[in-house]
């Protein structure tokens, strides 16, 4: 399973919560490069470049991550992927690594949210845990970002018939029971 969404749409909290309600590992890209940026990695130092920029990190640095990651033996039962694949090219990269692996997606969950709120929830986040890839110059450079890379990945899916919408603005409990119902749907 693949989770997307814009930036600030929950997919980190949602993914945690998908993982432990349905016993899947999940992996999360942003949660290792702020790792390596913290232990100053030399991937760390490259990644922490793009990310207070508020760029995506190259393919090569997330292609070679993902593929190293889904080749462990804790993801052949399942797994949830956070943040990845971001660009159309990421998707033909992933394709191939499921491929190598025996593998396949069975759904993407996309979570939904308005910009506005989405600058709104990411600057509160920001001053709470002082991100410095969080400030609203980047944060409207990051959502422009996935308007226009993104959207073509969810495309990609939704042409295979399996992306399942879900709107991530609400309580986090609410979220999680719109998530967990469309699942069910879904599966």
């Amino acid at each position: 399973m693949l989770i997307i969404g814009p930036p600030g749409s929950g997919k980190g909290t949602q993914a945690a919560r998908i993982s432990e309600r349905l016993d899947v590992v999940a992996i999360s890209t942003g949660d290792i490069f702020r790792d390596n940026v913290k232990r100053e990695t030399p991937l760390g130092l490259e990644a922490k470049k793009y990310m207070d920029a508020g760029d995506f990190v190259p393919d090569s640095v997330t292609n070679s991550m993902v593929r190293d990651r889904l080749a462990a033996d804790d993801v052949q039962e399942g797994f949830l992927l956070d943040g990845y694949p971001r660009t159309a090219s990421q998707v033909a990269e992933l394709d191939d690594i499921l491929r190598e692996n025996e593998l396949e997606l069975d759904v993407v969950l996309q979570l939904t949210a308005d910009d506005e709120e989405l600058v709104k929830r990411l600057l509160g986040r920001a001053k709470l845990d002082g991100r410095s890839d969080d400030n609203e110059q980047v944060i409207r450079h990051r959502l422009g970002l996935y308007h226009d890379q993104t959207e073509a990945v969810v495309s990609r899916y939704d042409e295979r018939g399996i992306v399942t919408k879900v709107d991530g603005i609400g309580p986090i409990d609410e979220v999680t029971e719109r998530v967990m119902a469309a699942l069910k749907v879904a599966s």
